[in-house]
C-alpha cells in the first residue's frame, strides 16, 4: 500500500493525471493511472483504490459540464455499458485480458488511422448498433481495468460533436458506469480499510486534477482539443497492444 514517499509520489501523480484526463480530455488516458499504481501494488488493490477516486473526479467534473452533453449518444453508450459491466463481473476471473487489450488497442489505433486516412471532412458516423457495442465493450473494459475510454471515444469521435459536448458526454457516461461498478467491486473484495485510507490521502490530488482538466478543456481551441484526444487515443491503444503482446 502507500508505505513510502516514492509510492505516495507515484500514486499522487497517477491520480492527478486521471483527474486531468477525465475532466478535460474525455477519459482517453485515465486508465493509465491504475496501470501506474499496479507497478507498486497488487492490481486488485490498485483498481480498488482508483474506483472511488474516479467517482470523485466524475462528481467534480459533472457540475461544470452539466446539461452540455449529447443525451442521445450518452444513452446509447449507457445502455450498452451497464450490460458490459455485468459481463465484466461474470467474466472477471476467467477472461483472457491480453486478447481483450489487443483487440481494444487495435480498434483504437485503427480508428485514428481511419480518420486520418478519410480526412476530417469525410468522417463516417458509427451507427447506433455500433454505439451499443462500443458501450458494452467500454463497460466491460472499465470494470476489469478502468479502461473504458478508448471504446467510448471510437463511437463519440465519429458523431461530429463539439469538444465540450464530447467531453460532457464522456463525463455523464462514466459517472453512470462507475456507479454501476461500485457494488460488484465491494462484493469482489476490492475495498478495505487500507484502500479507504489511501483514497482519503489521494482525494485532494483527484480534485486538483479535475479542476486543472476542466480549465485546460476550455483553454484549448477545438482543433487542438481533438488533436490531443486523438493523440491520447493512439497512446492508450498502443499501450494496450504493448501490454497484450508482452
Amino acid at each position: 500500500m502507500i508505505d513510502s514517499f516514492q509510492v505516495f509520489a507515484l500514486a499522487a501523480l497517477a491520480v492527478g493525471f486521471a483527474g486531468i484526463s477525465k475532466a478535460g480530455f474525455g477519459s482517453g488516458a485515465a486508465f493509465a493511472s491504475a496501470a501506474l499504481l499496479a507497478l507498486v501494488m497488487p492490481p486488485k488493490v490498485a483498481l480498488g483504490i482508483m474506483l472511488p477516486l474516479l467517482m470523485l473526479i466524475d462528481l467534480a467534473a459533472l457540475r461544470p459540464f452539466w446539461g452540455k452533453w449529447s443525451w442521445p449518444d450518452a444513452k446509447v453508450l449507457i445502455l450498452g455499458g451497464v450490460p458490459g459491466v455485468a459481463a465484466g463481473v461474470w467474466l472477471f476471473s476467467v477472461a483472457n485480458d491480453d486478447v481483450l487489450r489487443l483487440l481494444i488497442g487495435l480498434v483504437s489505433v485503427g480508428f485514428v488511422a481511419w480518420q486520418l486516412w478519410t480526412g476530417a471532412t469525410k468522417q463516417r458516423v458509427v451507427p447506433i448498433w455500433g454505439g451499443l457495442v462500443a458501450g458494452c465493450v467500454a463497460g466491460f473494459t472499465s470494470f476489469i481495468s478502468h479502461a473504458g475510454g478508448p471504446p467510448a471515444a471510437v463511437y463519440l469521435l465519429s458523431r461530429g460533436l463539439g469538444k465540450t459536448t464530447y467531453q460532457a458526454t464522456t463525463v455523464l457516461v462514466f459517472w453512470v458506469i462507475n456507479i454501476a461498478k461500485f457494488v460488484p467491486y465491494a462484493f469482489l473484495g476490492a475495498f478495505s480499510l487500507q484502500t479507504l485510507w489511501a483514497d482519503i490521502i489521494l482525494a485532494p490530488f483527484a480534485v486538483l486534477g479535475a479542476v486543472v482538466g476542466v480549465k485546460a478543456h476550455y483553454v484549448l481551441p477545438e482543433r487542438a482539443f481533438f488533436a490531443v484526444t486523438y493523440v491520447l487515443l493512439t497512446l492508450t491503444g498502443a499501450k494496450l497492444i504493448f501490454d497484450a503482446l508482452t
